[in-house]
Formats: structure tokens, C-alpha cells, sequence
């Protein structure tokens, strides 16, 4: 049984290959020789990391290994998540009970039938989207900056309360704190300005409510002002950044695998398997989930001390050959539904309702509005955020 006097096998993160959606080949080597390795993280600590399905699924499920990231040996991925966590948590960096009776309170606005009644509104505002960079004639535009990124944004706006004419405001304070190279300076002070306006902005609630989460929040009086705008900031930056991502990725996808786009350009009943087979594939939860065992585990061939970390990396888990045969193909028709992307266990993503509905209108509104579709610029210049911790492109210039 391997235990923690394994030799590091590399620093984590490590260096992608010559595929862009591809994990990087250290990890798939991992799963291959050594699917629970020991590594290295950016300050020189050690952690484990997990990277098949069946080990990653057994993590994220064990109440063993704990997502609560002021325990010791927690595996923060930089120094700007470390920074992060400084403040005040939310309660996907902690355990239940607490975890539980937090995001119960949440539950109910994330439900499916819940979000499923919101597809008209969403459709509209894709509609509008698209609207306005097709006027006047134009022929090209940059899908993040015009559709892929304010579409999420009107939404999330629009369910917490939030007044959209300050997404650049909210927009950049994310995107300091998500850059991999930020300082813990440069993260704190991004994430200060960011919970001093959400508390203003929650306390506002208090004399003028409206139909929003952070007023329904301040209606229930069990919360104090700073934990209500933890939770803001949480689905703040979460409902954006992540569909934002996966939306723009998803489409440069489908253009580099021209046979799945004209499959679902022919079966766009198809959209629903389509998104989740998209979300395998991509993973833009790039760095991993960490966890920390608070007693010692065995994972497959190894024991795990109490207070070891493990990284969780869902990218390599979601192409896995032994769950998802010819992982590294993209197949908008394989049954892709028990992939790691929103997670796994009581962790597992709040949001996912709202993200795969919104992932399904903003791919078959594209689809079926600009049938030309296409890359203005050689795929060689497309930037990846390989610099973020939410994986995508920085900018996607395309023509029809």
C-alpha cells in the first residue's frame, strides 16, 4: 500500500499538449500508470491526485474527504484561491451540516421545474443577443464578448437582483480572481471590492426588496448581511464565468469536429444529449476539486493520511476509456450523462439546471440563426485561457 512517502510525480497544474481540449498529457499518463499519484502543488506542498472516474466519484462522495478548506493540508491550486478562502466562506468550502442548511436555502430557485420555466425569458434574451450583432448587416463578431458572455450574465443578474449595467464592474473583479497568475494581493483586493458592493447592494434589499434571491435571502433573517453577500458572490461569478465558458468553447468545438456539428445542425432535438456530451469532452473545471481526508482512506492503491489532500481532476475522470470508450472523441451521440462536470456528491453543483438549459439555448439558437457559421481567424490564433481557473477562450472571432 503506497503511502506519503511516494515520490512526487510533477507539479500541479502541468502543461497542456499540442490538443487545447485536451487535459494535459502528464494527467492521462497518471491514469494510466498511476492513477492516484503524489504531487506537487505551486507552494512546494504535496498532495495526491485522483484522476479516473471510479476514484474521483469515491472521493467526491466519501464524507471522509473533506471540501471544508480552512482544515490543514487543504490543496489550494494558487496562491489567489488560497486568498480566496480568506474571507468569508460559502458553503461550497464546507461540510454538512452546515453545507446542507446553507444551500437548502437555495435549493428551491435552482430546481428544474423552477428553471425550466425560465426557458421563454432566456430564449428572448438570446434572441436579443443575437439581434444586435447580426444588425445593420454585420457578417462577424466576437461570440464571447457579444453573446457568450452577457447572455449568462442578463440571466444571473436578473435571478439574484442584481443590476446588470454593473457587469464590467463584476466582470473584472472575476476575472482577477480566476487568473491563475493573480497575486493573493491582486485576488484580495478584487474580492474586497466585489463583497463591499454585494453587502451594499444587500443591504439596499432591506428598504427596497424586489423578487431576487439576495432579497428573498434577507427576508428569511437568518443570515447576516456578509453571509448573504458570500452567497451573491458564489453565484455571482460561478452563473457567469462557467456558461460563458462552455458556451464559446462548445462552439469552437463543434467547428473543429465539423461531422458533429452537421449532426446537430440535422437532429437539433438532439441538443439536450448534445450539452452533456459537450460538457464531458470540455471540462473547463480544468484544475481539479480539492478535498482533504480527515482520517486515513484507501483509494484504490493507495492510503491516504488523515490531513492529505487530494486533487479531484474531473477532466481526466470524464475520459476515463474504462466509463467513456474513445474518450478522447468527441460523439454527440454517446450517452455521456455520467460525466464529472458539475461534480459529485452533496457538492455537486447547485446550478446545473440553469447551466445546461442555458447551454442548450445558446448552442440551438446559434445553430439554427446563423447556418454559416464559422472561424474568422486560423485556429492557431484562438487564445485559451490556459491562465484561468475556468477553462475557455479569451476572445472568439467568428464570421457567417
Amino acid at each position: 500500500m503506497a503511502t506519503a512517502a511516494q515520490t512526487p510525480r510533477f507539479t500541479h497544474p502541468a502543461a497542456r499538449g499540442t490538443c487545447p481540449f485536451a487535459p494535459p498529457p502528464a494527467y492521462r499518463q497518471a491514469q494510466q500508470e498511476e492513477p492516484v499519484s503524489r504531487i506537487t502543488l505551486w507552494d512546494g506542498s504535496a498532495s495526491w491526485l485522483a484522476t479516473r472516474h471510479e476514484d474521483v466519484k469515491a472521493v467526491l462522495a466519501d464524507p471522509r474527504f473533506s471540501a471544508d478548506s480552512t482544515r490543514p493540508g487543504f490543496p489550494f491550486l494558487t496562491a489567489g484561491v488560497r486568498q480566496l478562502n480568506a474571507g468569508q466562506p460559502t458553503f461550497i468550502r464546507m461540510d454538512d451540516p452546515e453545507h446542507a442548511r446553507l444551500r437548502r436555502m437555495l435549493t428551491g430557485d435552482f430546481v428544474i421545474k423552477k428553471v425550466e420555466a425560465l426557458r421563454p425569458q432566456i430564449q428572448r434574451i438570446a434572441d436579443d443577443l443575437l439581434d444586435r450583432m447580426t444588425a445593420d448587416g454585420r457578417t462577424g463578431a466576437d461570440l464571447v464578448r457579444e453573446f457568450a458572455l452577457p447572455l449568462p450574465s442578463l440571466v444571473i443578474c436578473l435571478l439574484l437582483g442584481v443590476p446588470y449595467q454593473d457587469h464590467e464592474f463584476f466582470q473584472e473583479c472575476s476575472r482577477v480572481m480566476l487568473r491563475r497568475e493573480s497575486s493573493a494581493e491582486e485576488v484580495g483586493a478584487a474580492q474586497d471590492r466585489l463583497v463591499d458592493y454585494l453587502n451594499r447592494l444587500t443591504e439596499a434589499k432591506r428598504t427596497q426588496p424586489d423578487d431576487g434571491i439576495l432579497s428573498r435571502l434577507v427576508e428569511r433573517g437568518e443570515l447576516t448581511t456578509a453571509e448573504i453577500g458570500a452567497m451573491g458572490r458564489l453565484l455571482l461569478v460561478a452563473g457567469h464565468e462557467t456558461t460563458a465558458n462552455m458556451t464559446a468553447l462548445s462552439v469552437l468545438a463543434l467547428l473543429r469536429n465539423p461531422d458533429q456539428l452537421d449532426h446537430l445542425r440535422r437532429h437539433p432535438e438532439a441538443v439536450t444529449g448534445a450539452v452533456e456530451e459537450l460538457l464531458r469532452y470540455l471540462t473547463i473545471v480544468h484544475s481539479g476539486l480539492g478535498r482533504v481526508a480527515t482520517e486515513d482512506v484507501d483509494l484504490g492503491a493507495v492510503r491516504i493520511r488523515a490531513g492529505e489532500g487530494v486533487v479531484c481532476m474531473i477532466s481526466t475522470a470524464n475520459r476515463d476509456e474504462d466509463e467513456f470508450p474513445d474518450g478522447d472523441e468527441l460523439d454527440l451521440t454517446r450517452d455521456a450523462r455520467r460525466h464529472l462536470a458539475f461534480g459529485f456528491g452533496v457538492h455537486q453543483c447547485l446550478g446545473q439546471p440553469l447551466a445546461r438549459l442555458e447551454l442548450q439555448i445558446a448552442l440551438g439558437t446559434l445553430l439554427r440563426r446563423l447556418p454559416e457559421l464559422r472561424l474568422a481567424v486560423p485556429f492557431e490564433d484562438v487564445r485559451f485561457r490556459g491562465d484561468m481557473l475556468i477553462y475557455g477562450v479569451h476572445e472568439l472571432p467568428l464570421a457567417w
